[in-house]
Parts: structure tokens; C-alpha cells; sequence
């Protein structure tokens, strides 16, 4: 099969191999459990399993961390004073309590989840506070949301239309097709000028 076309995922045997390609998380996910990998937790988690597995035959078991709160964040009362735990999680009382001091309009988002798992032992007042300076930073001229560098189509997107303002999504979904169905070094499919003449 040539370099440049992207084998069947069952028929690559080294991680090197795998790395090199673009492959959806659904994907890695299905191989995984063919064979016999667990199938959880992130698409480079995931893929770095898998890649472990070709090259030693080990099965890498995910690491649970046992949260050592049982702070009830389903039911608990929650006010500016409590405290964020290792057990945090998104929980309707807690969308009610922030809804409740900031507005009718609050929505979590990735950047502020981020933040509340990362936070613990911060105040739910303090977490609040920090909502209010993401706010006014999104509202700033010229702000950019940071793209987490798992999220390699958002970025190409970017990149693209930065470079090529006249052009559109359309073409952007054309170009990414092209790009990651070519191997890479690292696995990383990152826009080049270069691309354009892909299509």
C-alpha cells in the first residue's frame, strides 16, 4: 500500500505507524475494544493505549482516581462560601446556584469547567468572580478563545481563514479532508500554505 494512503487501522502494528495518521475518536475507540483495550477516557489517551499495546502486547489499564470528597453536588445546599472538592461535578443544583448569582443567561463552557476541576479547594464565590473575568475578556476587541491543542480542526479552521479570509467553511472542510488523509511525523495535521494545493 502506498506511504501516502492511510491503511485499514487493523492492519497498522507499531504506534509509529498509528501516530502518523488522523483518526477519529470513534474510531480509536472501536479498535480499542476489538482488541480488548478499554475504550474510555480522551482521543489521545486512547490513542497512546493503543499504540502501547502494538508495540508490547501490554494492556495499559486506566488509572481511576478515587475522589476523597463526598461532597454531594447533586443535593447539597450551595453558597459563595463552598468550597470546591475533588468530587466537583456540573450537577443541576449547581448550573441552579450560579444561574441564581449570575443570571438567567449563564452557560458552562469548556474554559470554565476547566477551571472548576482545577480549582479545588477555591470558593464557589471565587468561581463566580472568575466567570465575570471571562466574561470581560471575551468581550474585549479583538479576543481569541484559546483552542485546546487536542482540537486540531478548530485550529486548521482558524489558521485557514486567517490565511485565506476570502474564502469559507466549505472550503475549509475541502482542505482538512485532503490534509488529514496524508500521514504526518507526529499525528498532528496543522494548516500550511501549501495546502491549497492539495485540492
Amino acid at each position: 500500500m502506498p506511504d501516502t494512503e492511510r491503511p485499514p487501522i487493523a492492519d497498522i502494528n507499531s504506534a509509529s505507524e498509528l501516530k502518523r495518521w488522523y483518526w477519529l475518536k470513534a474510531e480509536l475507540e472501536a479498535h480499542a475494544r476489538t482488541l480488548g483495550l478499554p475504550s474510555g477516557g480522551g482521543k489521545f489517551e486512547i490513542l497512546d493505549r493503543i499504540g502501547h499495546f502494538l508495540d508490547t502486547g501490554e494492556v495499559q489499564r486506566r488509572a481511576r482516581r478515587k475522589a476523597s470528597s463526598g461532597f454531594d453536588w447533586h443535593a447539597s445546599e450551595l453558597t459563595d462560601a463552598t468550597i470546591l472538592t475533588d468530587s466537583y461535578k456540573n450537577t443541576q443544583n449547581v448550573r441552579r446556584y450560579f444561574k441564581s448569582r449570575l443570571g438567567e443567561r449563564f452557560k458552562f463552557n469548556i474554559e470554565f469547567m476547566a477551571w472548576l476541576r482545577t480549582n479545588a479547594g477555591r470558593t464557589l464565590g471565587e468561581a463566580c468572580d472568575e466567570y465575570r473575568a471571562m466574561k470581560a475578556r471575551e468581550a474585549a476587541p479583538g479576543y481569541r478563545s484559546d483552542i485546546p491543542g487536542h482540537n486540531q480542526f478548530n485550529q486548521y479552521t482558524r489558521d485557514f481563514l486567517d490565511d485565506n479570509p476570502e474564502m469559507g467553511m466549505d472550503d475549509v472542510r475541502k482542505y482538512w479532508e485532503l490534509k488529514i488523509a496524508l500521514p504526518s511525523e507526529d499525528g498532528r495535521h496543522v494548516y500550511e500554505k501549501s495546502d491549497l494545493k492539495l485540492g
